[in-house]
């Protein structure tokens, strides 16, 4: 299967590297309910693949910007995960490898862009009725003491 840009998605015959930004505004952290697959309809850090040549830095930046209309300075990494998704056959049609990055706050209100249905700031409390990543709960709970434990 292609998307829009013509970069196959599915079945892939190795893994992708991809990034995240955790980003702050106050009390409320960045999220974006998943508009595809995999993880559609979960609420996670934003994100995206990492394009040939782009440092996982740059690569964020422009993530973000095209998916929530944020802008951020991306920092270090934080955690390192991989999105493995099969078919009923065992099939992989689905893996990434995820660098969730620290990132800066600049300017822009969240609006849904790229492939998220939803962008908003997301309270300590709001999390909590949220259907979210666990990989995103556990890194806003261990690294940032900031919702739900896992």
């Amino acid at each position: 299967m292609q998307n829009h840009k013509g970069t196959i998605r599915t079945y892939p015959d190795a893994p992708r590297p991809a990034v995240a930004a955790v980003v702050f505004k106050g009390d409320a952290v960045l999220l974006v309910r998943r508009g595809n697959s995999p993880c559609r309809g979960i609420w996670a850090i934003p994100g995206g693949r990492v394009r040939l040549g782009e440092t996982l830095q740059a690569a964020a930046e422009r993530e973000i910007l095209e998916e929530t209309g944020v802008v951020i300075r991306a920092g270090e990494p934080l955690l390192v995960f991989d999105v493995i998704q099969k078919d009923a056959t065992g099939g992989v049609m689905y893996h990434y490898v995820v660098v969730d990055l620290g990132a800066d706050y600049v300017s822009g209100e969240p609006r849904a862009g790229d492939d998220a249905d939803e962008a908003r700031w997301v309270s300590e409390a709001e999390l909590e009725g949220l259907k979210v990543n666990p990989a995103t709960c556990r890194l806003l709970s261990e690294k940032f003491n900031f919702g739900r434990q896992v």
